[in-house]
């Protein structure tokens, strides 16, 4: 190595001796191997030198850089091994008999939300279903008439398992079992299907300031003779109204849902902007909530309920987004943070 290098190397080596924690770390990385660090600047002075002392000297930068890489990833080893130590240690001091401290932490914001709207629906005359996050293909496709190959596919792209199962993607994954569940009542006894089944999805997506590749939703149907458009306008204003405790500003438009048909998308005014446009919204004013629709009537035969007899209405009210619209959450990534900060503001309504 040259002079300069072999005192860089040096410099490092002492740096690095007096790194307590892994920000600290993170300081010394960033000073040798960032954009503007130590490191790079030498790639400079290789301008100046012909053609053959640039390669040798390239050659010694690259050896320098590797060094002080494996280095830092050998500390950072080191590190975090040192602070799984000190948890455990501490872990090792915990009295269990000490009193819990009621006082500490708040339900989480997704949770208040979800507990208001089925408190709300409930009210309506809705049970409340519970059902699994891993599914089959069936469940979360075939069942909601998107077989194999459909296009439709390609908008909820999600994460599957070595067993052919996979995560759902949607809270709808649930219909076809809550149909066949509560049919016998409807037939037999003239006992309309009104069911709610919140959970959590998963999509294999970008994120940005309104997506998330983990989000929950509130899957609603109601199954009946005679059950029309306006009974699902109905329960949805009625439920908007009271989660918010004011008249929401709100728009239907079509959409395609090859469940429903019609289908169409509820906006609500996005209350974070107040409709002028932000990053929440897309800086379109309106902030997509609740996919709906009219029931498919292939949906409603894999179901096993005649839809010559009877019709239904869906919606997947986005619980997430309903959240960020109640609280004025701007970016839906800190949600899922565990960043205590944001997340100690909240406390029950109630």
């Amino acid at each position: 190595m040259t002079d300069k290098t072999l005192q860089i190397k040096q410099e490092f080596l002492e740096n690095l001796k007096g790194v307590k924690d892994i920000a600290g770390l993170e300081t010394v990385k960033v000073q040798y191997l960032g954009k503007n660090g130590v490191i790079t600047a030498l790639m400079k002075d290789m301008k100046s030198l012909d053609a053959e002392k640039k390669k040798q000297f390239g050659q010694i930068v690259n050896e320098l850089k590797t060094e002080v890489s494996n280095a830092v990833t050998d500390k950072f080893e080191e590190l975090k091994k040192a602070a799984v130590e000190a948890e455990i240690n501490l872990m090792e001091d915990f009295d269990v008999s000490t009193p819990a401290n009621l006082e500490r932490g708040s339900y989480h914001p997704i949770t208040l939300v979800q507990r208001e709207c089925e408190k709300i629906f409930k009210s309506m005359g809705f049970t409340v279903e519970d059902y699994s996050e891993i599914v089959t293909d069936y469940e979360c496709f075939e069942s909601l008439n998107i077989p194999k190959h459909h296009p439709a596919r390609d908008m909820q792209d999600t994460y599957y398992l070595e067993n052919g199962q996979l995560l759902k993607t949607q809270t709808s994954a649930a219909q076809n079992a809550i149909y066949r569940k509560y049919k016998d009542a409807l037939i037999n006894e003239g006992k309309p299907i009104k069911a709610i089944f919140p959970g959590r999805c998963f999509r294999n997506e970008a994120t940005d300031a309104c997506h998330e590749n983990t989000f929950f939703q509130m899957e609603g149907v109601m199954v009946d003779k005679n059950i029309s458009i306006s009974n699902l306008i109905f329960f949805m204003k009625t439920m908007l109204s009271e989660v918010f405790r004011k008249d929401i500003k709100v728009r239907l438009r079509p959409g395609f849902f090859p469940f429903v048909e019609p289908g169409f998308e509820l906006d609500i005014s996005c209350l974070i902007c107040g409709g002028d446009g932000c990053p929440s919204c897309k800086h379109s004013g309106w902030l997509e909530l609740c996919p709906c629709g009219m029931i498919h009537p292939e949906v409603l035969k894999a179901g096993g309920i005649d839809p010559e007899e009877y019709t239904g209405f869906a919606f997947g009210l986005g619980l997430t987004r309903l959240a960020m619209m109640k609280y004025g959450v701007k970016d839906i990534r800190d949600l899922n943070s565990g960043n205590l900060k944001s997340l100690s503001q909240f406390t029950d309504d109630e």
